[in-house]
């Protein structure tokens, strides 16, 4: 028989080690905010689900929705469409997230192609990560489980991220509940995680940031909870205190301030790196203002926000008036 007597200090000690990961909860303070629409669509032009949405150092707005077909499009500071980058691309099938580096160079991950692709700022594919499934194994009978994970290649991957020395960090995603990690040259580094509610586990694994000390934030969607790991993959922490994160947004600059959308109800927390709550803004609508599932975030400084949402088809821009 089990000494149940002996479990017991094994598991105070885990229940401790729980305790102090989490942030204390507080009252989070309304953020009153404008919103604007920033784009000038052509007469003929709609958006799609607006999946991912994305400022470079220009201040040009990326938005890759889901139209007819996955496009990505590029807009000036205006709001003016300047172009379609990637037409008819091979890799575009279901747009997750458009990302810019600190090079400019502009990235989408498409969970229907499995794939993470690399533009360079003149619109030319310049890196592939992962590989779409050929036709014939699209047409293949459906499997009762995902097949297992495997090095350089993704299961409906959603989102990257890259620290400071350029390694990139795939959140992958639906299928495989894991971080992929690869270095600045696309060579695949190593993975984590797997299926489960542990600490280093994942439920669909949504969106992903890493901040100016090398932190990787994960928003791990499905488990209601931000999962915070060093470069190696080394679980830090987590906060559990902003519902569920579909989207997640760093700003620039030395004193970073962290953005997630709780898209189910239809919010959005302003949080501190360590995971205290400083604001809260927004309710779920289709009016101008409103959120209706917020898919991407951009944040190219603390104040402002570019948000792209699923249910109304749109980017909204948000110029925040916080009280502090």
């Amino acid at each position: 028989m089990r000494n149940h007597a002996a479990l017991v200090p094994r598991l105070m000690a885990g229940i401790a080690c729980w305790a102090v990961s989490l942030p204390a909860q507080q009252a989070a303070p309304e953020i009153p905010y404008e919103w604007s629409n920033p784009l000038r669509l052509p007469p003929e032009m709609n958006l799609g689900e607006a999946a991912g949405v994305a400022v470079n150092s220009k201040g040009h707005i990326f938005v890759f929705h889901r139209g007819a077909r996955a496009q990505l499009l590029e807009f000036d500071g205006d709001g003016k469409l300047l172009r379609e980058i990637g037409k008819d691309l091979y890799g575009f099938s279901m747009a997750h997230a458009v990302r810019v580096d600190r090079d400019d160079n502009i990235w989408c991950v498409d969970e229907g192609s499995n794939m993470a692709i690399e533009f360079n700022p003149e619109g030319r594919v310049t890196m592939l990560l992962g590989r779409k499934p050929e036709a014939v194994e699209a047409a293949a009978p459906a499997r009762a489980e995902p097949p297992p994970a495997r090095d350089n290649l993704f299961n409906r991957p959603t989102d990257i991220a890259w620290d400071a020395a350029g390694n990139g960090y795939i959140s992958d995603g639906y299928g495989n509940s894991r971080v992929a990690k690869v270095d600045r040259d696309g060579n695949w580094i190593k993975s984590w995680g797997k299926r489960g509610a542990g600490p280093g586990e994942f439920h669909t694994p949504h969106s992903i940031v890493a901040d100016a000390r090398g932190n990787i934030y994960v928003g791990d969607r499905e488990n209601n909870r931000i999962q915070v790991f060093d470069t190696d993959g080394k679980f830090l922490k987590q906060f559990t205190n902003v519902g569920a994160p579909w989207a997640l947004c760093l700003t620039p600059g030395p004193n970073q301030v962290l953005y997630s959308s709780d898209s189910r109800p239809g919010r959005i927390y302003k949080l501190d790196l360590n995971g205290n709550i400083l604001g809260v803004l927004g309710k779920p609508g289709k009016r101008p203002g409103q959120f209706g599932w917020v898919h991407e975030m951009a944040c190219p400084s603390e104040n402002v926000l570019y948000v792209g949402e699923i249910l109304n088809w749109r980017v909204q821009k948000l110029v925040l008036h916080p009280s502090q």
